[in-house]
């Protein structure tokens, strides 16, 4: 399988994470020192921006931390996404295409014989519930404001998917206007647990230890493919490319969705 990895924008988005962080921490720190300095203040001017910064430097800080912990999240929490995606597909086609973090929102996009996946992740370690098209979190009210602190709200993981999805597929479809995209929720954190009822969008770990996971799924889209094809005795031609479900080879999207995107 090749991988394509948009590492400029990950060692981008890692390094201003930090820069974040210890700007934050800086400003929650001056915002502190601010408000003591009502305690030595000697005139009333002195006194005026003791009492009246603070509530003015406070609240930068208070949401350049939050934006810190979401930047912490998307790029420096372990499992990294794309490592355990790639860990998840071992064993599938080496002429599939996997790229990662070029065609946003769609995170991660997978070109293989079985079809096109747009996946998105979640890195959450929470219990989950989706069925259908409706996700809830367990936690109650409380659970409700330590999400938002944390920055780690799972929102809706299906719509999302199918946005990626049809992005993606207007990348290609100027050139292969009949591909189809199929969209993928992916967790990469195995501790997260799952209770999942007829979901819209495929929910799948990428852990292969859990169920369901994202190496069975593509198993067994192959194993149906190879089954569809039982009355068709005749044997590929030698250098025949794979095609995935669309028909086109797995090449030929390979080669529309990079010119889209100038990869």
């Amino acid at each position: 399988m090749r991988v394509e990895t948009n590492t400029p924008l990950i060692k981008r988005n890692r390094r201003n994470a930090n820069y974040l962080f210890f700007f934050s921490i800086a400003v929650l720190v001056a915002g502190f020192l601010l408000a003591n300095l009502q305690l030595t203040a000697t005139d009333e001017t002195g006194l005026a921006l003791a009492v009246f910064l603070p509530w003015l430097i406070l609240p930068v800080g208070f949401i350049a931390t939050l934006a810190s912990v979401r930047m912490t999240n998307l790029w420096l929490r372990r499992p990294r996404p794309e490592t355990v995606i790639q860990e998840g597909l071992k064993g599938i086609s080496n002429k599939s295409v996997l790229y990662h973090y070029y065609h946003f929102p769609a995170r991660h996009v997978l070109i293989a014989p079985q079809g096109v996946f747009a996946m998105i992740t979640r890195f959450q370690e929470g219990r989950f519930s989706v069925e259908g098209d409706k996700w809830q979190t367990a936690g109650g009210p409380f659970g409700r404001v330590m999400r938002f602190l944390r920055r780690d709200d799972i929102r809706n993981p299906s719509e999302e998917a199918r946005l990626a999805a049809e992005h993606v597929k207007k990348l290609i479809g100027a050139t292969l206007p009949d591909v189809e995209v199929q969209p993928l929720v992916i967790f990469v954190d195995p501790r997260a647990q799952l209770n999942i009822t007829n979901p819209t969008v495929p929910v799948l770990f990428a852990d292969d230890n859990k169920e369901p996971n994202l190496r069975d799924y593509m198993r067994d889209i192959a194993a149906q493919m190879q089954q569809d094809k039982q009355p068709q005795t005749q044997p590929k031609k030698k250098g025949e490319k794979e095609k995935p479900k669309s028909g086109a080879s797995v090449e030929a999207i390979a080669e529309a969705l990079e010119a889209a995107t100038i990869l």
